[in-house]
């Protein structure tokens, strides 16, 4: 399990989670941008914003990848601030300059920070009634994620 921390919490109560707003506490502003179709987001370095970094997100993409892409941005925020240099632009496929292994890392964190374990479990319960593909449609729009993530999350 990928470890969030404890002060993001109260943006992680219901779902959908609280990305902007999260963003928004830690200092970073975020911008909708237009931007070449395969770059999905990056954080870069911003000498007026509080933390010194802003995100931008391509404003082309779905809104539910939009989310993913800003949970993984703030995901290197938190993971690896102090290798972010000059910025970390994330392609289509959440590739940068940064090691796989970093990648795979902030993938991970965004996948908790948008679907957190406890509130997965509880509205699973909710909704145990349903079938596979109902329960991951119904869920996947509870949290204003991807289909193919919700099923991933849900291990069916």
């Amino acid at each position: 399990m990928t470890y969030v921390p404890a002060y993001l919490d109260r943006f992680r109560d219901n779902a959908p989670v609280q990305l902007t707003a999260m963003a928004t506490s830690l200092g970073i502003p975020v911008y909708m941008s237009t931007m070449p179709p395969s770059i999905s987001g990056l954080i870069e370095p911003d000498e007026s914003a509080t933390s010194g970094f802003r995100i931008r997100i391509n404003r082309h993409e779905i809104a539910e990848r939009q989310r993913f892409t800003l949970a993984h941005e703030i995901g290197h925020f938190i993971l690896h601030r102090s290798l972010i240099g000059g910025g970390v632009v994330d392609d289509t496929m959440y590739r940068s300059a940064l090691s796989s292994r970093r990648e795979v890392e902030a993938n991970k964190f965004a996948a908790e920070l948008c679907m957190p374990r406890n509130l997965i479990e509880e509205e699973r319960a909710k909704r145990k009634h349903l079938d596979g593909d109902s329960l991951v449609d119904e869920m996947a729009k509870l949290f204003k994620v991807s289909r193919q993530a919700m099923r991933i999350r849900l291990g069916v």
